[in-house]
């Protein structure tokens, strides 16, 4: 990225800022991040062990490792990280949220490195970057990726997700989870929303190499669950390109 430029766009991050309150709340604004967030974990602890060959009956699989989780909101994804023993920074255009997430990890006498801002406040190498349901947030989603891949540590593992760019996406998300509310009103723009075709082009570009591509669905039975179908949203892993590929 240049000097002095940002990808948060003003407008998303005012929005978000303002449900920083209730964000810890599992039945507030933020309910449907709760509900994510068991299968987020999921995945990125299977891509960690993968990654790194660990054992997956290890507590804290990232002792000794730098973690940043870029658009962290109040500190639901960076919390569980610094759990599983990483180094952890957490990154948000709101500084609402960033408040919000140090007065949580105070009061669960964990150490996180809060910051309010955008990709630009990456100081790597970190061994893990995350940025979950945020690329569809940035005014420059390049940008935005060549920021992230350019803080990965050379043996790192850069982890997304975000909406796919389909029917099912602006049924299920906008038209029925805004529509009843189930998502807060004006939380996204289904336009902005990227394929994964489209996200994987992206972190090519950035000299990076796809490893996973996994979708997420929602089953009334189940809740959200990891599938081989994309149409709502996806998970994306790539890591460094090889230069002996």
């Amino acid at each position: 990225m240049e000097p002095g430029s940002t990808t948060i766009d003003p407008r998303e991050a005012a929005h978000f800022g303002r449900l920083a309150a209730d964000w810890w709340d599992p039945k507030g604004s933020s309910a449907m991040l709760h509900k994510l967030n068991p299968v987020r974990l999921g995945y990125i602890r299977a891509r960690i062990d993968q990654h790194w060959s660990g054992d997956e009956c290890d507590r804290r699989p990232l002792t000794g490792r730098r973690a940043a989780d870029v658009g962290c909101g109040a500190g639901l994804l960076a919390e569980p990280l610094a759990r599983l023993g990483a180094e952890v920074t957490g990154i948000d255009a709101a500084p609402e949220n960033i408040e919000a997430a140090r007065i949580h990890a105070e009061g669960q006498g964990l150490e996180i490195d809060y910051r309010a801002g955008g990709v630009e406040l990456l100081t790597g190498p970190y061994d893990l970057i995350t940025s979950l349901e945020v690329i569809e947030h940035v005014t420059d989603a390049r940008a935005f990726v060549h920021g992230l891949a350019d803080a990965l540590a050379d043996d790192g593992l850069l982890i997304l997700s975000t909406p796919n760019r389909t029917s099912t996406s602006r049924l299920l998300m906008i038209l029925l989870g805004e529509g009843l509310g189930r998502i807060p009103k004006g939380t996204h723009d289904w336009q902005k929303f990227l394929t994964p075709e489209e996200l994987c082009a992206l972190l090519e570009d950035a000299g990076l190499q796809v490893v996973d591509v996994a979708g997420l669905t929602f089953d009334p039975m189940r809740g959200f669950t990891l599938s081989d179908n994309k149409s709502l949203d996806y998970f994306v892993s790539a890591k460094r390109r090889s230069t002996f590929s």
